[in-house]
């Protein structure tokens, strides 16, 4: 069964009073913060899509090539599996996007075409079946599965246990010496259902606002090793990424979302 999508009606006030009651310390943090929306919508594969086109660069060059991508398949309307097939890794070299990641997009169309995938399968497995499947999917780990479920098709209990930001904001939110493992999160966070990807948000939104070291140099100030100084630093650039999933990676159209069980 598919739960009640964030973007129907009511549903983020459902969800930030479920928290507010389930977590003390949550129940602070949403004071701070306007609610989340989620209201943007695009087809699954056209999301799917722009997420691998996106995937390690920064927002700048992710938006150029995009746009680049998006004529060479006439718009967007047009990006369909049998498109995408149609493109060489030339075509798509000479827009700036590399040969591993023609790959991923060949293989993302490939599973479409042979019906291992579609729009209204992704639109209604639940979230286990999803993460299965889409994790299939060469160049699309579980990172990105849970931030398309979350941004894309607004899942409401989506906790990305490998995000560094979420992972540091529940460390600072609950005062922890460690950052938690990926393993401890689904403990720590047991309260929150069934609306994880609601307070993950907010989590992003506490990071930021508690700000990151802005160059090895501070970071290595604070002492920490150079292991924690990479570590610090991925987290940096998954913040970044969460945010262009925010702004950049739209959801999907589909009405029947906003029913239970569809």
């Amino acid at each position: 069964m598919v739960a009640r999508s964030l973007s129907c009606q009511g549903e983020i006030e459902i969800a930030i009073e479920h928290l507010r009651n389930a977590d003390p310390h949550l129940a602070r943090l949403i004071e701070l913060h306007h609610p989340p929306t989620f209201d943007s919508f695009q087809t699954p594969f056209l999301a799917l899509t722009k997420s691998i086109l996106y995937q390690q660069l920064a927002y700048k060059a992710g938006t150029s090539i995009y746009a680049r991508f998006i004529a060479l398949c006439g718009n967007e309307a047009a990006v369909l599996p049998e498109t995408v097939l149609a493109l060489t890794p030339q075509q798509l070299r000479q827009i700036g996007v590399s040969g591993r990641k023609a790959s991923y997009l060949h293989d993302l169309a490939r599973k479409y075409q042979n019906g291992i995938l579609s729009d209204s399968s992704i639109m209604n497995m639940d979230d286990k079946s999803l993460f299965t499947m889409l994790t299939m999917v060469n160049g699309i780990g579980s990172w990105s599965v849970h931030m398309f479920m979350i941004f894309s098709l607004h899942r409401p209990d989506v906790l990305p246990v490998n995000d560094l930001g979420v992972r540091k904001g529940v460390q600072l939110l609950y005062g922890l010496e460690e950052l938690p493992r990926p393993s401890q999160m689904d403990q720590l966070c047991e309260k929150w259902r069934p609306y994880r990807s609601v307070a993950s948000w907010y989590l992003w939104r506490f990071v930021e606002a508690k700000g990151a070291p802005s160059s090895a140099a501070a970071v290595a100030a604070a002492g920490m090793s150079l292991q924690q100084q990479q570590q610090e630093q991925h987290m940096q650039q998954q913040q970044q990424q969460s945010s262009q999933f925010i702004d950049q990676i739209g959801g999907i159209m589909n009405l029947r979302a906003c029913s239970w069980g569809q």
